[in-house]
């Protein structure tokens, strides 16, 4: 397991939801400020509270707007970077856990569970060390 993944899981098992567990496990590395990044991910816990989009692969898009924004207000020119490297994240998540929904993924109607909510978290965080990595290269 990536350290960054071991970091994730435990944050979830500190009580931090999926979303906040992987997207405070790089706030070092991005330079941001844990507790504003855990505010700002709370409600996307639980599948966006929902069980829709997994709180882990929304995340990974918090992560990759962390990294990609060019943060210009007035004339942002980085979305299409952001949505294709989204695209191809999710891609990943969705081949490891065949599902990025968590009702799915958690089973709940079909009484088969995917993967566990820090298997999740590690997936994610996983895959989003990968594409750091890969982009430091670049």
């Amino acid at each position: 397991m990536s350290e960054a993944a071991k970091k994730a899981v435990e944050n979830h098992k500190k009580g931090y939801n999926c979303a906040q567990a992987v997207a405070c496990a790089f706030c070092d590395q991005l330079g941001k400020d844990e507790k504003e990044v855990f505010e700002i991910m709370e409600a996307f816990g639980f599948g966006m509270g929902t069980m829709g989009t997994c709180g882990a692969v929304s995340a990974m898009a918090a992560v990759i707007g962390m990294k990609e924004s060019d943060g210009c207000l007035d004339a942002p020119a980085t979305k299409k970077v952001c949505y294709k490297k989204m695209k191809e994240l999710t891609a990943k998540f969705q081949e490891m856990n065949n599902s990025i929904i968590c009702r799915e993924i958690k089973g709940v109607d079909t009484g088969i569970v995917l993967r566990s909510c820090d298997g999740c978290v590690e997936d994610a965080a996983g895959i989003i060390e990968e594409y750091l990595a890969e982009s430091k290269e670049d």
